[in-house]
């Protein structure tokens, strides 16, 4: 199985036309292929490496298992080259090690959870966030998320103990616009500084401001107020919402 492939890039463009505004050009980066499901259980590995990749702001561990298979996990803080790690139901309390819920105490710290048990970790997976483990209730755990809310989990869903690296990088300046041009963000201009063919907001003598009797995209739908639907995944095993002031779901 290979572990890196070319991420290719179509820049927001389909047949030549834009369809995404603001990207263009980047860097040639690989794609990592991250085990977020953890399914090599009651194996042992230890980590060859820790390294960076340019599509997560958190570094990503590679791991050699006795097997001779090689993986990619996201890097939990304090998680160093040669440390070992296992996912199973009967693995130490340690960064990197994958356990189901039910088996992790109380106060811990852990990232990459399970939604439906079996699918792969797919909440908590950002540099310096971390979910904290508060205890079982019923035939649920209950899990307080970085975003303040708490939230039921099955007690057999997955959790990787630790709080994933690269906390820092989210206070790391851009610079210059090259660095971002380098990421494939390309400039955003005013609708205001544009020509009346360009954007809605364009045109008039002078700064003139929007001049309408509310602000439009540049395809001249709304942009202001309740823009898109929101459905979240699932609202029943939401204990309290994030938001305060919001009534608790039970």
């Amino acid at each position: 199985m290979k572990l890196k492939t070319i991420l290719k890039k179509k820049s927001g463009r389909v047949g030549g036309k834009v369809t995404v505004r603001h990207q263009g050009g980047r860097h040639k980066r690989f794609l990592r292929d991250v085990d977020y499901r953890r399914d090599k259980r009651d194996l042992r590995a230890r980590v060859i490496a820790v390294e960076y990749d340019p599509n997560r702001n958190a570094s990503v561990a590679l791991l050699a298992y006795e097997d001779g298979e090689k993986r990619y996990i996201i890097a939990p803080e304090g998680l160093a080259v040669g440390a070992p790690v296992i996912a199973s139901e009967f693995a130490p309390i340690e960064p990197g090690n994958a356990l189901p819920l039910v088996k992790i105490p109380a106060g811990t710290a852990v990232h990459n959870l399970e939604i439906r048990p079996g699918k792969g970790g797919q909440m908590v997976r950002g540099a310096g966030s971390a979910a904290v483990v508060q205890g079982k209730e019923g035939d649920y755990m209950l899990v307080k998320l970085p975003s303040g809310e708490l939230r039921r989990f099955l007690l057999n869903a997955w959790a990787t103990i630790g709080m994933p690296s690269g906390g820092e990088r989210r206070g790391i300046r851009i610079g210059k616009a090259g660095t971002n041009r380098r990421r494939g963000i390309r400039p955003t201009v005013r609708g205001v500084a544009m020509h009346p063919g360009a954007h809605p907001h364009g045109g008039g003598e002078g700064r003139s401001g929007v001049g309408m009797k509310y602000p439009k995209r540049y395809s001249g739908t709304k942009a202001v107020g309740r823009t898109r639907k929101h459905r979240k995944y699932s609202n029943k095993m939401i204990v309290t919402r994030r938001k305060a002031g919001r009534h608790q779901q039970t």
